[in-house]
């Protein structure tokens, strides 16, 4: 740290400048003045840490040097002040503690005490510096993180969990400026399902998408109008401030056009559609929790509406109830198709369904609640195979868990067709799996009993199955005919015994054949050759 020496005598000064081991303790001296007037042109150019101070100079007195001083660097790092007095004056004293000096010595101190004095006064400064900087991170981590307390006072507020005093108290705290008689409307907005044909973003840009219209929404909307939100259920809520003395009505038209204009500038930007929600009118403190509500409703409806709208809430007058008497034999259509595999049969049942049960909705509940219908027609038929309801859906699993995160018609048709390609695909696989263990059960049967007169009829009544659907089964897998597959074998094994020099009767017998004659016979077309002709 830095140190500077003000005494009117030159004697003292050069010899507490000089004599004292200051570097050894980690001190430079730079700067020494005899006066007050060339102390402060000195300070300003070198910035001490410390300054020795004789109280009665000429000129400007110590005391109103540090006087002079501390005006100057208000705001600034702090100076360290230790008095060097002729006089044991406790007026001196008195103002010089008022002034913040850290020692107040009276000559003729030694070099000692100065010394001690002055590494006294470093330990305060550097204790000082510590707590300033200390408590300038914490005001910077709080300036930092108060847009995030602030969006958690929205999401609790909206959500119940504050009274209108916490409100109102927390908001204050958090520079938010909120009235007791103020009043509120609110938004919220989410992104559109991607479509199927997006190849500019994927599933792993969500966070970005999210942002950006964040971004968006803070650049369009003016923040004395609306605070811009984060939602863990949506990607944005706005909740908008409201004139008091503004036609409520007039207001709600206001922010229904501004909500508009932000999902256009959305669109334009990001070449997604997005959809908002907006509660029916203006409300207070304590109305936010129910508006928040009928913004999340009225976002729901896009699955009656479409997507890339703003749908403001609207409360439910018709006593109409959608009628699915009509749909069980269609169901009964569906379920055949897909136990048999049949996907276009399934897809044609699946298009049937859709026009019947899903078209005539007239609300976002009768949708889902036809949607569960679908969703319990899948599942009771993918459990009644035995199978794990994930290893047949993948990815999709995540619907049947949560049918609300199927927010539009389009979206929702997609998962409908998938889910029927799925289970298709996945009946197939499961007979074909199941095919090809009975064929691996056939061909190990052969491989075993070779020297025996294997037929396809003893075959399928040892497997209890009729021979016609073992035929046709063991020629889709394998591609040839099972008689024909037999004969390869037995000719196979006979040429290779044949070749180990075995007789022509030791190889008809360890093929099955007890007629050497009628062996020989097969041997010579299927080969080309007689029997003989092979023993080498």
């Amino acid at each position: 740290m830095n140190l500077m020496i003000v005494e009117d005598e030159p004697r003292l000064r050069n010899s507490i400048a000089n004599n004292i081991p200051w570097e050894e303790h980690g001190i430079e001296v730079v700067g020494l003045a005899s006066n007050g007037v060339e102390a402060l042109q000195i300070a300003e150019r070198k910035m001490p840490d410390m300054m020795l101070v004789d109280v009665q100079m000429p000129e400007m007195d110590g005391l109103t040097l540090i006087s002079k001083l501390k005006e100057r660097q208000a705001g600034r790092a702090h100076i360290k002040m230790i008095i060097l007095s002729g006089h044991d004056n406790f007026e001196f004293a008195q103002q010089a503690m008022e002034y913040g000096v850290s020692k107040y010595l009276l000559k003729p101190a030694g070099e000692t005490e100065i010394l001690e004095a002055v590494l006294e006064a470093r330990e305060q400064l550097r204790s000082d510096l510590e707590q300033w900087q200390m408590t300038a991170e914490l005001e910077q981590k709080w300036k930092d993180n108060l847009p995030n307390l602030q969006n958690n006072l929205m999401i609790n507020w909206v959500r119940g969990r504050y009274t209108s005093r916490e409100v109102l108290a927390k908001s204050k705290e958090l520079y938010m400026d909120i009235k007791e008689d103020d009043q509120f409307a609110v938004a919220v907005i989410d992104l559109d399902p991607i479509p199927a044909d997006n190849t500019r973003f994927g599933s792993g840009d969500t966070e970005l998408l999210q942002f950006t219209m964040y971004c968006l929404a803070k650049e369009i909307l003016p923040k004395s109008f609306c605070w811009v939100c984060t939602d863990p259920d949506y990607d944005l809520m706005l909740v908008f401030g409201a004139d008091p003395l503004r036609n409520p009505k007039d207001v709600m038209l206001h922010i229904n056009s501004t909500v508009v204009k932000l999902l256009s500038q959305t669109k334009e930007i990001l070449k997604l559609t997005a959809s908002s929600g907006i509660c029916a009118g203006t409300g207070g403190i304590e109305d936010m929790c129910h508006m928040y509500s009928q913004a999340c409703r009225a976002l729901q409806e896009r699955v009656v509406y479409g997507h890339d709208i703003a749908i403001p809430y609207r409360e439910e007058q018709s006593t109409h109830r959608h009628d699915m008497s009509g749909l069980p034999p269609l169901e009964k259509q569906l379920e055949i198709a897909l136990e048999t595999a049949d996907e276009d049969n399934a897809m044609r049942a699946l298009s049937q369904l859709w026009e019947e049960g899903f078209s005539q909705t007239e609300s976002s509940e009768e949708f889902h609640e036809a949607v569960l219908y679908m969703n319990s027609l899948f599942t009771r038929l993918i459990l009644k195979q035995g199978w794990r309801i994930r290893h047949v859906v993948e990815e999709d699993i995540v619907y049947f868990q949560n049918i609300k995160l199927l927010n539009t018609k389009m979206q929702t048709w997609s998962w409908l067709v998938r889910t029927v390609q799925k289970i298709s695909a996945y009946m197939r696989q499961q007979r074909k799996t199941t095919s090809h263990q009975v064929v691996k059960e056939i061909l190990s049967l052969i491989d075993q009993e070779i020297d025996q007169d294997i037929t396809l009829h003893t075959v399928a009544d040892r497997m209890y199955v009729n021979s016609s659907y073992l035929s046709r089964l063991f020629k889709q897998e394998m591609g040839t005919a099972f008689s024909a597959y037999v004969l390869e074998q037995k000719m196979e094994r006979a040429k290779r015994v044949l070749q180990e020099g075995h007789k022509v009767y030791d190889a008809a017998r360890l093929v099955g054949y007890r007629d050497v004659s009628y062996f020989t016979k097969v041997f010579r077309k299927y080969w080309g050759v007689n029997p003989g002709e092979f023993k080498l």
